[in-house]
């Protein structure tokens, strides 16, 4: 673990003393979320601000306020566990650290980091489930932005599933067996909390679910999910990913798959590389089916973790054959493929209904290495027709010779990238008859993603939001 800038600490304040000093707005909203967490919050001021008389007014949610109409002293901090103060100068913010140094009471001065012993973070309500952002003071409006990106990403029910959960784990502890049992039917709960749907009242259900988990998967039996990681980013990957690789035992990964992209696992989860790349040296298909198979029939939950979507050129047929033969469960998570991403990178459809009608995914290279024979390249000249190579690099000359000899102009715009949605992206534009010339110059070991069609004139015409075009890399022939 890296070095951290302060410990996150939940704290519990039911019925327990807190001393605010100040009768301000900015003491009244912590004087608020004081009392939401149970605390009963005991005020000294002489003046009340309209927003805080009106709380002590109406009282909290949950804790109580008590108002003391004089300035704080030595005798406030009696039995205090935190003490929290709005101070109007720097000499009386220190007075009040020092005295509540002296009672042995943690300390915050509101908006005076020099007079703090702890920090308010942002936060996400979906109590029991509390979640606190802190940037240790330096960045409180950095803190809110990404407080709204989690509240887009939790279901307001996720507060009633969470308290459901309590209602229901001793009957987990004592019906389902420790480890793989347990897990599972904690994920499939997870499952319906993120579902967006309403945790059921009665706790019949949820009893039924952990009868069906009990049958459904026992110690002995593992699984295997195929997900696919998209094509670098960890951003682009989707929520269901994200609870596949927290759910996981073992990981067989690609090379392909970036780091980020496994810094969401399960921090116990083993991690195997399992890389396949073309004209390398690499793992073999048979081998990969055989460890999954082993490894589920261990009892593990297994994710193989795929570049882009397990679906598309990812050999997940041959994968799902294999364990479906050997009765095994598996489930596949999409993911962005390539294509896609290449696509929002430029700012272009691949499908823009003026230029094109069709669109097909096409793999650069047969078994054997050698072009692709079965490929209709006669339907891929069709003037209408976006095309994508998929690892297409080491064919690139004989891919434009082919599709000019059937037909395609040899001043049809085509693209190459490589490393897409990754931060040494590279990109080439220009015409068919210099795609070889066009490969050659990006000079990357990485895969390259070949588009060729008329919506590729349009490349680089359009802003893409989140994707300054000097963050990329961008090659051109003299």
């Amino acid at each position: 673990m890296g070095p951290l800038a302060s410990l996150p600490v939940f704290f519990p304040l039911e019925t327990r003393k807190i001393l605010l000093a100040g009768g301000t707005e900015a003491a009244a909203w912590k004087a608020e979320l004081l009392a939401a967490a149970g605390a009963e919050v005991h005020v000294y001021a002489e003046d009340l601000d309209p927003v805080m008389a009106n709380l002590l007014k109406t009282g909290g949610v949950n804790g109580r306020f008590v108002h003391h109409a004089r300035p704080w002293g030595a005798d406030s901090f009696a039995c205090a566990a935190l003490a929290i103060a709005d101070a109007a100068s720097d000499g009386e913010a220190q007075a009040f650290y020092c005295a509540a140094k002296a009672a042995g009471v943690p300390v915050n001065v509101i908006d005076n980091p020099p007079f703090c012993e702890f920090q308010f973070g942002s936060i996400v309500n979906r109590s029991p489930v509390v979640i606190g952002i802190s940037t240790n003071g330096v960045a409180p409006i950095l803190g809110q932005a990404i407080r709204r990106k989690i509240e887009t990403l939790l279901p307001l029910s996720l507060a009633g599933w969470a308290g459901l959960a309590g209602r229901v784990r001793s009957t987990v502890m004592e019906r389902l067996a420790p480890g793989p049992q347990r897990r599972r039917f904690w994920e499939l709960f997870t499952d319906h909390a993120f579902s967006e749907r309403d945790a059921p009242e009665a706790e019949a259900e949820v009893a039924a679910l952990v009868e069906a988990t009990g049958v459904a998967q026992t110690v002995k039996e593992g699984r295997v999910t195929l997900v696919g990681a998209g094509p670098g980013s960890a951003e682009l990957l989707t929520l269901k990913a994200v609870r596949a690789l927290q759910a996981a035992d073992v990981i067989l990964f690609d090379d392909l798959v970036a780091d980020e992209v496994l810094e969401l696992a399960r921090r116990e989860a083993k991690r195997m590389l399992v890389g396949k790349r073309g004209g390398r040296e690499s793992c073999k298909q048979e081998d990969i089916n055989d460890l999954m198979v082993e490894l589920a029939k261990k009892g593990k939950n297994v994710v193989r973790l795929k570049s882009g979507d397990p679906m598309i050129f990812g050999r997940a047929g041959e994968e799902i054959e294999r364990l479906q033969a050997e009765g095994i469960p598996v489930a596949v998570v999409p993911g962005v493929t390539s294509a896609s991403a290449m696509a929002s990178a430029l700012g272009i459809s691949l499908t823009h209904r003026d230029h094109a009608q069709a669109v097909r995914f096409v793999t650069g290279h047969s078994k054997k290495g050698d072009l692709q024979e079965s490929v209709d390249w006669a339907g891929l000249s069709d003037p209408a027709t976006t095309t994508v190579f998929y690892m297409g690099g080491r064919m690139a000359g004989r891919i434009s010779d082919r599709l000019i000899r059937e037909g395609r102009s040899p001043s049809t715009p085509v693209v190459v990238m490589a490393g897409i949605a990754r931060p040494d992206e590279k990109r080439w534009q220009g015409r068919l008859r210099d795609l070889e010339l066009g490969v050659a110059a990006l000079d990357t070991s990485e895969p390259v993603l070949i588009g060729v069609g008329e919506v590729f004139d349009m490349a680089g015409t359009m802003a893409v939001p989140g994707q300054p075009e000097q963050d990329l890399a961008t090659v051109s022939l003299p």
